[in-house]
């Protein structure tokens, strides 16, 4: 190996072009930049989203659709899903607390029973909603069901 021979690593440079380097190089004068402007000088960034004075896409675009500010969401669980639980922390009372202290829900959500799957014991729920196929299923088991405000 000779010293003219000698190069980079591949990878380690990645800059092609030496910009303002005289009009020999095909990149000097305006550095390919353009005549006047903030993009031909030094320090220029761009706004993020900015479009050059054409309209942003975020303003062309139409909003679409409804949120409902007084929509309450709720953790929900089946029956088939409380029997399970009931026997692996042995629940006698379903309720937000015991739930919460399980690990099963956040402090701050609501809870809500649906009737999909058998509830085979007799458990005391007090949640914030319920089914009326899970309130009668709970109830022909021997449950109570009390709403909680």
């Amino acid at each position: 190996m000779k010293l003219h021979q000698l190069r980079p690593a591949k990878g380690a440079t990645h800059k092609d072009k030496r910009l303002g380097r005289g009009e020999a190089s095909g990149h000097g004068g305006t550095s390919t930049k353009g005549n006047k402007g903030q993009q031909a000088r030094t320090g220029y960034k761009s706004k993020m989203a900015h479009e050059g004075g054409q309209m942003p896409i975020q303003r062309r675009l139409p909003k679409r659709g409804f949120k409902n500010p007084h929509r309450v969401e709720y953790a929900v669980f089946n029956l088939g899903q409380i029997e399970q639980l009931s026997a692996k922390y042995d629940l006698q009372e379903v309720s937000v607390e015991n739930l919460y202290v399980n690990g099963l829900i956040k402090r701050s959500e609501k809870v809500k029973i649906l009737g999909n799957g058998d509830l085979k014991t007799k458990l005391i729920f007090k949640i914030d909603a319920v089914s009326e196929k899970a309130k009668t299923a709970i109830e022909a088991v021997g449950g109570t069901v009390e709403i909680v405000k």
